[in-house]
């Protein structure tokens, strides 16, 4: 009975980590693939649309859209077509003449306005429908007039809230890994050099550790960001430069207290270089310790971004990024349309919690 108690507590205790590298893994899929399942195909989901701005999730609408002859290839289905699509929100249509007639869409329904569009912009090929308008209006209306669901709804520029949400997702998940990538690629360098060879060597470099250590982390990416200029390459350099800090005392540490090991000794005598012990043999027996702290550190390069993307140096738009959306609608919060800017904060949220439970979870395995 005590056993099954004790079994089941742990089962209960691994939740949170199933949890967070579920949602992890949902989040790395939606990165990847983002164009296959957003409604919105443009490049950055940017289609803007002011009759339909800061519409309530769940608005639904009729869609014009516009055909769009840009030829799709592989790149398109990854990073979204380059032309925006042409699209009205409309709230009835007709044809004559060989043109199709519709109202725009107006939430205020203080006056309509009408538009007419010549049936040739279709450019529909076939011979045999060009010469029916009848089979031309039917797939005028078949094809390009739909009914559209916006899942959570539109901002101030009338763009897919849905969209550019999950679009976030990847530039939320590429900082996270180049940030990471870089961060402990300086972390490795330095800890593992100072470590090792100790002395004057290592004295130089906890002293830079040290000046790194003393200036708080978001105001050296400011600098950094600053310095560097406005830009998404920026903000990888920025926010790695500034979180390796962590990563170089921890190897550090590891690496004194291996080298003074019999395996490590036994390497020397049989003549491996120093540079092949380091990386053969100390570093495979503190990879651990460093994943949990490469984890720690992708939940904080995450939030570094957000906040340089909130105070207008991160990253750009129109590309989406969280930070960004929280920053252009968090005054929204009081004014009936909060959900423009908590959807993407609790993302936000979700996946910087994921990180930190999943470094939690490694480090108590550990202990």
């Amino acid at each position: 009975m005590i056993l099954f108690k004790k079994s089941g507590f742990k089962s209960f205790n691994n939740i949170p980590y199933y949890l967070s590298l579920s949602f992890i893994f949902i989040c790395v899929f939606i990165s990847i693939f983002s164009f296959f399942i957003i409604p919105d195909k443009s490049a950055n989901a940017n289609n803007m649309n002011l009759n339909i701005q800061s519409m309530k999730p769940g608005f639904t609408v009729k869609i014009l859209s516009l055909p769009s002859f840009e030829k799709r290839n592989l790149k398109s289905y990854f990073l979204g077509l380059e032309e925006p699509i042409v699209q009205y929100a409309i709230n009835d249509y007709s044809f004559s003449n060989d043109s199709i007639i519709f109202s725009i869409y107006n939430k205020f329904n203080e006056f309509e306005e009408i538009k007419s569009l010549p049936l040739s912009i279709f450019k529909i090929e076939d011979n045999n429908v060009q010469n029916n308008v009848h089979n031309i209006e039917d797939i005028v209306s078949k094809d390009y007039i739909n009914e559209k669901i916006f899942l959570f709804g539109t901002d101030l520029y009338g763009r897919d809230l849905f969209s550019r949400v999950l679009l976030g997702t990847r530039v939320s998940l590429s900082i996270g890994i180049m940030a990471v990538l870089i961060s402990t690629f300086i972390g490795l360098f330095f800890g593992s050099i100072g470590g090792y060879f100790g002395g004057i060597l290592d004295k130089i470099i906890v002293y830079i550790i040290n000046v790194f250590w003393s200036i708080p982390t978001l105001l050296l990416v400011i600098a950094i960001s600053l310095s560097l200029g406005k830009g998404f390459w920026q903000v990888y350099i920025a926010i790695g430069f500034s979180v390796w800090v962590d990563v170089a005392r921890l190897v550090r540490g590891k690496v004194i207290s291996e080298k003074n090991k019999d395996y490590i000794s036994a390497s020397k005598i049989l003549g491996f270089s120093n540079i092949y012990i380091i990386v053969y043999h100390i570093l495979p027996n503190i990879i651990g310790p460093i994943l949990i702290i490469a984890a720690s550190n992708f939940a904080s390069s995450i939030l570094l971004e957000s906040g340089l993307s909130f105070l207008g140096i991160g990253t750009q738009p129109p590309l989406p990024s969280w930070g960004y959306m929280i920053k252009e609608n968090y005054q929204y919060i009081i004014l009936g349309n909060a959900y423009l800017a908590l959807i993407p904060a609790l993302c936000l949220v979700f996946l910087v919690s994921s990180f930190m439970f999943l470094s939690n979870y490694y480090s108590d395995k550990k202990v």
